[in-house]
């Protein structure tokens, strides 16, 4: 655990109140902000639920603040996580503002999935501390940080995200250039759009798609990644796959259309009722339920 810090947490969304938590049970102080009166009157509620799942002492919202100021969110902060919506506009002017109420030495990191940190930092006029800090959902159950540097003068502040994150029990990760996606979300979408194509073309259904994730390969990644189960069985025999597969795989270079028509056609998931697959209001309940007690069950064996 590394030494108490002030951390501003910039929205108490869906991210923002599982990184407010993990980082307030690693000793901080946390100070989070959010536009949204709702979700300020909430987190205390969402964190508490939290604890209480991987069973730990509800005191930790001692360390939590609540604010609906920015300035004062920030205020004496080392470092501030924006965990805003998926937005560039929005973002850039977060990390504008920032940039204007820090200290010179606080660490600016944002959590976006995909947008490349150079977009963030347009509109501000010293990008050294800027860094990204892609939490997978949810992070206090999801130990993976993605911690990507922006230039080589971004060094420094990387090593000190990566110290925080690993002093606050996750694994950070270093991606060393600044790239959309940055790593995980580059193999989840390579993976979604050859998934996608199959349906499409009528190789397979998407109940099909996911029982072989689930029950093939997927058995395994937990704790084989793909370059260890390449080394494993011989880089051999990857490349003899190689020569019959890569060229017949898919390679569109945007939204597949079979996508597209389905949001098109209203049904863009399980809220809906239907996206690939279709979902009663239980069948979807029992999958989010599935997905965070295995997850909870991981965390605690951890």
């Amino acid at each position: 655990m590394s030494d108490p810090q002030k951390i501003a947490v910039i929205g108490a969304g869906l991210m923002g109140h599982g990184i407010a938590y993990l980082l307030a049970r690693a000793g901080h102080s946390v100070s989070v902000f959010d536009t949204s009166e709702e979700a300020r009157a909430s987190l205390g509620e969402r964190i508490s639920d939290i604890a209480q799942l991987l069973g730990d002492d509800k005191k930790l919202l001692d360390r939590v603040q609540v604010v609906d100021d920015l300035a004062i969110a920030v205020a004496g902060a080392a470092f501030v996580i924006e965990a805003a919506t998926e937005n560039v506009p929005l973002k850039q002017k977060i990390f504008a503002d920032l940039e204007t109420l820090v200290g010179p030495d606080c660490i600016l990191a944002s959590n976006t999935s995909s947008i490349p940190l150079r977009d963030i930092g347009q509109n501000m006029t010293d990008t050294k501390r800027l860094v990204g800090a892609h939490f997978w959902n949810p992070p206090h159950l999801v130990p993976l940080v993605e911690v990507s540097q922006l230039a080589e003068e971004n060094l420094a502040a990387v090593e000190k995200v990566i110290a925080l994150l690993a002093g606050a029990g996750r694994h950070p990760v270093h991606v060393k250039r600044d790239i959309p996606g940055f790593i995980g979300n580059r193999l989840q979408h390579a993976i979604k759009r050859e998934a996608i194509a199959l349906v499409a073309s009528g190789i397979c259904d998407a109940e099909t798609i996911d029982d072989v994730v689930k029950f093939g390969f997927g058995k395994r990644m937990a704790v084989l990644g793909p370059m260890e189960q390449s080394d494993l069985v011989g880089l051999d025999l990857t490349r003899a796959i190689h020569e019959v597969l890569l060229d017949d795989l898919d390679t569109a270079q945007g939204p597949h259309p079979f996508l597209i028509h389905l949001i098109e056609a209203g049904k863009t998931g399980m809220d809906a009722g239907e996206g690939f697959r279709k979902w009663t209001p239980d069948e979807a309940a029992e999958v989010r339920a599935r997905l965070r007690n295995f997850l909870a069950a991981e965390a605690k064996s951890n």
